[in-house]
């Protein structure tokens, strides 16, 4: 039996005289407790796309959030965290410092968010409010998969339904024919339709 021990002790000795073995040996100590907080806190990750502001190229962000009650609170922190913006300085906001998110209703599948009238104005020149709100309402569709719609609102009044809806008054090409088509009707520009300019 002593024969035994101390053939297990020497072999842990002699374990822990490499250095690669007590290093592994330390990961391993501090990790159990990081994954046991990791997954006993309740957090999920969600994905944020912002722009780089030199060159234009869209960035994806992901952010560990802590996992809410409900859906709709669940939402409401999403919007919430997207109107706060990146966290990288090169990137640009999608809206303008100050929009907050006024209301967000989630029913049968449907949200409703609306937004201040500051989320209406571009936030520098070379973007358009419908960018920004499509980059939010794209952001709600792929980080929640049982939402079947987004219908964004600013100061009370829906922004660009057809157009998230695939109608478009940018000309498409015709495969079939070759010829260019114009889809859907032209909408009015953001700023005339709520008063801005």
């Amino acid at each position: 039996m002593r024969r035994i021990v101390r053939g297990a002790v020497n072999g842990i000795v002699r374990f822990f005289r490499r250095s690669y073995c007590r290093r592994f040996i330390y990961l391993l100590l501090l990790g159990i407790p990081a994954l046991f907080e990791y997954w006993s806190g309740g957090f999920v990750r969600r994905t944020f796309v912002f722009y780089v502001r030199d060159t234009g190229k869209a960035e994806v962000e992901s952010r560990l959030l802590p996992l809410m009650p409900s859906r709709e609170l669940s939402l409401e922190q999403y919007v919430e965290e997207a109107l706060l913006g990146p966290v990288s300085p090169e990137s640009d906001p999608l809206f303008l410092r100050g929009t907050a998110l006024r209301s967000l209703l989630y029913r049968d599948g449907t949200v409703y968010a609306d937004l201040s009238l500051s989320a209406a104005l571009p936030y520098s020149a070379g973007t358009d409010a419908f960018r920004s709100l499509y980059v939010l309402y794209r952001g709600i569709r792929r980080n929640f998969s049982f939402v079947k719609d987004v219908r964004l609102f600013i100061e009370g009044k829906e922004a660009y339904y057809e157009r998230f809806r695939g109608v478009s008054f940018f000309p498409a090409r015709n495969r079939a024919s070759g010829t260019r088509r114009y889809g859907g009707k032209i909408l009015n520009i953001v700023l005339k339709t709520y008063k801005c300019a």
